[in-house]
């Protein structure tokens, strides 16, 4: 019996789930950057809001471009969780942004943090398990 050169075996991260792996890692990196940023122009260093605020720019790109890998993983392996879990990222980080843009820091700060540790723990469920298609479930 010969093995297609197409099969992913089921104990392996198919490829879609590493580019979620990098994303999802990228993505971490630069927010954990953002309250260093403010922390800066908290310390009296007025740069650190111009480089909190392209951080957010960054951040929010990532994640959009994490939503995107996301469904592709969603659409190639059959997994719905990582996509559910980035558009819930999307959402909160699209809150953050306009309540900093906008002063709103009783919501800003808060949200900041939630987001973070939110983010913390899709980066360990992303890199805990494989990311293959789920037992019993035909891929197209």
């Amino acid at each position: 019996m010969s093995a297609s050169l197409h099969t992913v075996p089921l104990h392996r991260t198919a490829a879609p789930g590493w580019v979620l792996r990098a994303i999802v890692s990228g993505h971490l990196v630069l927010i954990v950057g953002q309250p260093v940023f403010a922390g800066v122009y908290l310390s009296g260093a007025y740069d650190g809001l111009r480089w909190h605020a392209t951080g957010a720019d960054v951040v929010t790109s990532f994640a959009l471009l994490q939503l995107i890998v996301a469904v592709v993983v969603r659409v190639r392996l059959r997994l719905t969780w990582p996509a559910l879990a980035s558009l819930a990222l999307l959402v909160a980080e699209s809150v953050q942004y306009y309540a900093g843009r906008h002063g709103e820091l009783w919501l800003h700060l808060p949200l900041g943090v939630m987001t973070i540790a939110a983010l913390v723990v899709l980066f360990i469920a992303v890199w805990r398990a494989p990311l293959s298609t789920p037992p019993g479930v035909a891929r197209a």
